[in-house]
């Protein structure tokens, strides 16, 4: 699952670089807890946990199966 889950975030990356930000992929649990760090302008944005949710987890979701949740350390 981690190798799906890193692929998927490829594909999410160039839409944080464009406003400066940028994930990175820590872990992924064998529950489906996907542990990422924000970078960049994205980790001390306002705005970082609607991306995270609503951006990030969302695809990754959509993207592999059995991902559960996507959590910031």
């Amino acid at each position: 699952m981690k190798e799906a889950v890193q692929k998927a975030i490829e594909e999410i990356r160039p839409n944080l670089q464009m406003d400066g930000g940028d994930v990175e992929l820590i872990d992924v649990t064998d529950e489906g807890i996907v542990k990422v760090k924000l970078l960049g302008a994205c980790g001390g944005c306002p705005m970082s946990q609607m991306t995270l949710k609503m951006g990030i987890e969302r695809r990754l979701k959509q993207a592999v199966p059995g991902v559960k949740e996507v959590v910031s350390i």
